[in-house]
């Protein structure tokens, strides 16, 4: 009570304490996210334009629910990164051009998108701009958001005028001329007869040859353009795994075990105990299962190859009545049980017409009949079909309310539990040839079973699923060692800890700043961002919680937006210098100037390559641009100087020149060049205003 009274006195004070720490709090987050409102607000700007965070995460969970369940958060912020990029430049451009969308050519693209649909249809099957204004101004005022998804759609169609305009403008431009023709024509047909000597670069040993750090930063700043890298950064990392112990096994196997036998527990309501069937003798498998399951009761038959690998012969073998388990496959157990067996095929084909009313599953709009008029439509249609069974595939083109019915209704081959139940029952129970009418959600079927397979055994199983858990025991067992690791690496080397512990050090490199998969992890955002903010130095390290257990990664290392370092870049670069160096002591040793001369001085003959071109710049299977052109730039008889070429040092002598006889016209081979050049003039134009462009990049602090 005093303290409380205590703090009754000092309210004031305490408030303005707490409201000053929150201030502190607030200010800290702006100055440590690069400063100011702009960048809380804006997820990038692009020549100038910002993108709004807000609009650009809505953009983020639209496309996320349109991937499905199976996409991550990463996949949705890139795809609509890329869409974005892509719409700012290319706005720019359509604006400079001075490029715009005229309504005629906005009505005429809506009807060409909308030629399908058959809600804007009339009776001559022909886009009715009537139904078009009809339906906007239904939807205008009975729904917003199917107006606003209209809205989006003519933008969108909109954009594709503009974009087809614009690359086609371009395209327009990509002429090749008469001349370039010509040349093409010589490229690919003029060619010369030489002899040369070539002195490999493998005759100097590697040993022979130092390429030092220095020599390598030298090249990569000569040559920046071939070594940009965005901003990366390289980890390594041990996972801890809350791997299920020895005993954790064998308790999930013992508790799975007990699921076997009758149990007695007492009754709250009716303060007895009650005697409940374990599964030797329940009668109600899928209650019991889905009362005691991690995976609830599955209902369809199963062949040997829908089983697990290791117990599928011993399954397929069981009886009605008889049980298996439990058994471990993975990192679970199973308590299977067979309520049932059979011989029926494992693949039947079908073909059906689908007749929809309002209301079923996936119908659109223009579905308005009601249950009554469908059904008596179906058994309309089986009755004709039962009578002459050639008429299916015309009436399925003319009736069916799906795709199928432009294929006549041919559904292809299905196995067991890939249709909806009441369908799949109606096609594996019924012979082929077999003729009749279903109901499910999509509305009235009217079937035709097709050819079927061989009959084979088939069960119906009722499983006990239980995943096997590590106990708390175990969890902080895997926590101790996380900490004990971490505590350790204050004072020791990472590979060397991991090493004594049996950990494996598994290494990541070049990481961008938006990637989000990490080998072995998998998704881990969290990870990525903490290698990129600005107080992570190299060497520092950090313990993550994942799904398995505990990740302890560690910087080794960190660029910046810029050239590749040494490191990287030794790979590409070293041999290239190699070679560079090889070239100089193998000219510092010939003698001669003749090619028998150098060819002596060298242990090598002279070899003779006939009818080499430019276009297929090759000697003795080596691909030497730089000695070809030397060669053809040389008149015959005449001997050219060293010449450093990919794979050793040349001395070519030219012998003949065969020129490709002239043509009345070189108009071909300048189509030729046209319509090689503009199938891939989009994606060079597009890419070369993205690396012109002018891009700041915000995401990985929001993602």
């Amino acid at each position: 009570m005093a303290i409380l009274n205590s703090i009754r006195k000092r309210g004031i004070f305490l408030i303005l304490i707490i409201a000053l720490a929150l201030f502190a709090f607030i200010l800290s987050d702006i100055i440590t996210k690069g400063g100011g409102t702009k960048v809380q607000d804006t997820i990038a700007t692009i020549n100038g334009t910002d993108i709004s965070r807000q609009s650009f995460m809505e953009e983020v969970e639209a496309t996320q629910r349109n991937l499905g369940p199976n996409a991550n958060a990463s996949q949705a912020v890139n795809m609509v990164w890329e869409r974005e990029l892509r719409r700012v430049i290319l706005e720019e451009q359509y604006e400079q051009a001075g490029l715009s969308v005229e309504k005629a050519q906005l009505d005429n693209a809506l009807k060409s998108a909308l030629a399908n649909n058959p809600t804007f249809l009339n009776e001559a099957g022909e886009v009715d701009e009537g139904k078009i204004q009809e339906y906007i101004a239904s939807i205008k005022t009975s729904s917003p958001a199917m107006y606003n998804q209209w809205l989006d759609f003519e933008q969108n169609v909109a954009t594709g005028i503009l974009q087809r305009t614009y690359y086609n403008l371009i395209k327009g431009g990509l002429r090749t001329t008469v001349a370039e023709g010509e040349q093409e024509y010589h490229f690919q047909n003029d060619n010369i007869n030489i002899n040369y000597v070539m002195v490999p670069y493998s005759t100097v040993d590697d040993a022979d040859v130092t390429v030092t750090d220095a020599e390598i930063k030298k090249y990569i700043a000569d040559n920046p353009k071939d070594y940009e890298v965005e901003a990366q950064a390289d980890i390594q990392y041990i996972l801890i795994s809350e791997e299920p112990s020895a005993e954790d096994i064998e308790e999930a196997k013992v508790a799975t075990a007990a699921l076997l036998e009758d149990r007695v527990e007492y009754n709250q309501n009716t303060k007895s105990n009650d005697s409940i069937a374990g599964f030797k003798n329940t009668k109600n498998y899928e209650e019991f299962v889905n009362v005691n399951s991690d995976v609830p009761f599955f209902d369809r038959w199963m062949f040997k190859n829908d089983l697990p690998e290791s117990v599928a012969d011993t399954l397929i073998n069981l009886d009605e009545g008889d049980i298996y388990g439990p058994f471990k496959v993975d990192n679970t157990f199973y308590l299977s049980k067979v309520i049932d067996t059979k011989r029926m095929p494992d693949s039947t084909a079908s073909k059906h017409i689908l007749v929809r009313y309002e209301g079923t599953m996936r119908a659109p709009e223009s579905i308005t009949r009601t249950k009554e008029e469908a059904k008596k439509l179906a058994d309309s249609l089986l009755s004709v079909v039962k009578r002459d069974k050639s008429k299916f595939t015309e009436l399925a083109n003319q009736f069916s309310d799906d795709g199928s019915g432009q294929n006549g209704g041919d559904l292809g081959t299905s196995t067991p539990g890939r249709m909806v139940p009441p369908f799949d029952e109606f096609i594996f129970n019924n012979p082929e040839g077999t003729i009749g009418l279903v109901e499910t959600d999509f509305g009235f079927h009217v079937i035709e079973v097709g050819e079927q397979s061989a009959p084979k055994k088939a069960v119906k199983l009722a499983t006990v699923v239980k995943t096997i858990e590590a106990s708390d025991n175990t969890i902080n067992d895997v926590f101790a060692k996380a900490s004990k690791f971490e505590v350790a690496l204050q004072d020791g080397d990472f590979s060397e800890l991991a090493k004594a512990q049996n950990f494996e050090v598994k290494p990541v490199n070049n990481l961008k700043k938006m990637d989000a998969n990490i080998p072995g992890i998998g998704s881990n955002r969290p990870i990525v961002n903490w290698a990129f903010e600005e107080d992570t130095k190299v060497g520092d390290y950090k313990r993550f919680s994942v799904p398995e257990g505990y990740v302890i990664a560690q910087l080794t290392r960190k660029n910046q937006k810029g050239l590749m370092s040494v490191a990287q870049a030794t790979p590409t670069v070293k041999p290239i210098l190699i070679n560079k160096k090889k070239a100089e002591k193998i000219r510092q040793t010939i003698n001669g100037t003749t090619l028998e001369e150098v060819a002596n001085s060298k242990g090598v003959s002279v070899q003779t390559a006939t009818g080499v071109t430019m276009a297929t710049p090759q000697i003795g299977g080596n691909q030497e641009p730089k000695v070809v052109g030397t060669a053809f730039g040389t008149k015959p008889g005449n001997t050219t100087s060293l010449i450093d070429g990919k794979n050793g040092v040349y001395m070519v002598k030219t012998t003949a020149f065969n020129p490709a006889p002239k043509l009345a016209s070189y108009v071909n081979f300048a189509n030729q060049l046209s319509q090689k050049e503009a199938p891939a003039s989009q994606s060079a134009v597009f890419n070369a205003l993205r690396n012109k462009a002018e891009i700041e990049d915000n995401r990985s602090v929001f993602y």
